[in-house]
Parts: structure tokens; sequence; C-alpha cells
């Protein structure tokens, strides 16, 4: 890859537990995995099953040096870094990011917890590549090589972390496990996605899902698309996409809601497994 370009590629965009099957197949059915090629550097966020994908693709690249960083470690977003080839190669280096859960467990700990027994037969310990883990605050900014990723909290069960990557004065910002909330549209959020080229959202329901009698979605975790739609107005985002889609939506059911959106904000995309996309800075 050049070194002038800032690409995004989607291998997982599923959330809660992967779905694969014949209603699943061109929007894919694997967990968040997003991938970020920025300036000659690749950053990976979130290690759901797409990871593995990913993973496997990287092979005829070795050696490898990449930067993860995590949302948050619920499984989802972690149960695909065991399965992750290049972790198991020598010579790999990986800086992991991530932001402590509130009982204080590090990004170390929680990928470390995952792949012990009875859970998984073989130790994070078994990896031969260099991983490199780094504890984040909430609101630090990371910089290196003219990229800086800045985080922000999000509104999620145990909490989950907010994404902007800039270079070259093109960003792109990942939005994902967040609910809305019911009575304004959240600073944080609205900080990250300003006058963002993309913005990567959570927009697992439908407003008619998330608001319904008996069975309502309500603290659950997770937004809407007619949320997401608000977001992107609001902060000036140039395009959206929409992203940890509700596992019971087929690709007939994201089909509507792509129609439906694109509507509400022509500039919208729902993610799906594959969909590259590349931004370019001004000559």
């Amino acid at each position: 890859m050049t070194c002038d370009r800032f690409q995004l590629k989607f291998w997982g965009v599923r959330g809660s537990i992967p779905c694969p099957g014949k209603e699943t197949v061109r929007y894919g059915g694997n967990t968040p995995c997003v991938e970020m090629r920025v300036g000659g550097e690749r950053l990976i966020f979130d290690g759901g099953t797409g990871l593995r994908l990913l993973g496997q693709s990287m092979l005829k690249e070795m050696p490898i040096e990449s930067h993860f960083f995590f949302t948050h470690t619920h499984w989802d977003h972690i149960q695909g870094f065991p399965f992750f080839t290049p972790a198991f190669i020598p010579n790999n280096i990986f800086h992991i990011y991530g932001v402590p859960t509130p009982n204080g467990s590090t990004i170390k700990e929680r990928l470390h917890d995952q792949m012990l027994h009875p859970n998984f037969p073989v130790p994070l310990q078994i990896m031969q590549s260099g991983l490199q883990f780094y504890d984040l605050e909430m609101g630090e900014i990371v910089a290196w090589n003219g990229i800086t990723v800045e985080t922000g909290q999000l509104n999620h069960p145990g909490g989950s972390v907010g994404y902007r990557v800039n270079w070259q004065g093109l960003s792109a910002v990942l939005i994902t496990d967040t609910e809305h909330f019911p009575d304004r549209l959240d600073e944080n959020v609205l900080h990250l996605a300003r006058q963002a080229d993309i913005l990567i959202i959570d927009a697992t329901y439908t407003d008619a899902e998330y608001y319904e009698k008996g069975n309502s979605k309500i603290g659950w975790g997770h937004s809407t698309w007619q949320e997401a739609v608000k977001v992107a107005k609001a902060a000036g985002v140039k395009q959206l996409i929409l992203f940890h889609h509700d596992p019971s939506h087929t690709d007939d059911d994201l089909d509507a809601i792509a129609q439906e959106a694109v509507l509400a904000f022509p500039a919208t995309i729902v993610a799906r497994e594959g969909l590259a996309i590349d931004l370019f800075p001004a000559p």
C-alpha cells in the first residue's frame, strides 16, 4: 500500500453474536472488526470474529507491525483474537490499546482471561509475536507518524470507547457500542464526529424495535439508525456508515434500512463485510 492514502475496510459488521447463514450472505455474519490503513500504518479496531479473516489476509505480508484499538471487551468484540494467526508468529509486533474496565481490568487481562481454561485450550502466552499493551485514559490522544487517535467515552453498560483517527486533514470515526440519550444528543459523540469525513456508528436497531412495547431495547447499550442520522446531521459529517447490525436482521432487512436511511441522509452506507473506502488528502 502506498503511504499517501487513508483506506478503511470492514471485516466484521455484526453485533452480539456471529450469525452465518443464507439470510446474511450479502452483509456478512462476523462480529466487529474494522481495518484502517493510514499513511502506511495499519490500525485495527476491535477483535470480533471478523479479525480471523483479516489475520488470514495478512499472512502474505509478514513480518507485520500494527496497532490494535479495542472499544471495549464484551465478547463479540474480542472473540476473534484467539484465532488471529499473525499473533502466533514470531517477529510480528502488535501494539494493543484499551481503556480499563470500571473494575480496573486492563485490556491485557481481559484478552488473557478469555483464553484461560476452561474457555480455551491454549493461553495468551503461547502467542509468539511481540504483544505490547497500553492502558489508555478516557479522553487521551495517541499520536505517532502524523496520525492522531482521539478517544471519548460512550454510553454503554460496562463502558465503551469511541475513536477518531486524524491524518493529513482527513478523519474517520468509530462509535460503537453506544446508546443515545432520550432527551439530547451525546456531546462526547458529537465531539468525536465533528465534521468527520466518515462516521461509523452503532445503528443496531430501528426506532420501532428500540421502543417496542413489551420488548423494548432501552438500556441495552445500543442505538438506532434514526439516531445515527441525527448525529450525522448535527456533526456535519460527510459520509455515514451504519454498523453493528443486530444478528436478527437479514440481508433484506438491511436493504430496507438502507433505503430509508438514504432518504433521511443521502450519504449513508450500511456496512457490509468486504466494504472498502478510500480517502485521499487534498493535493
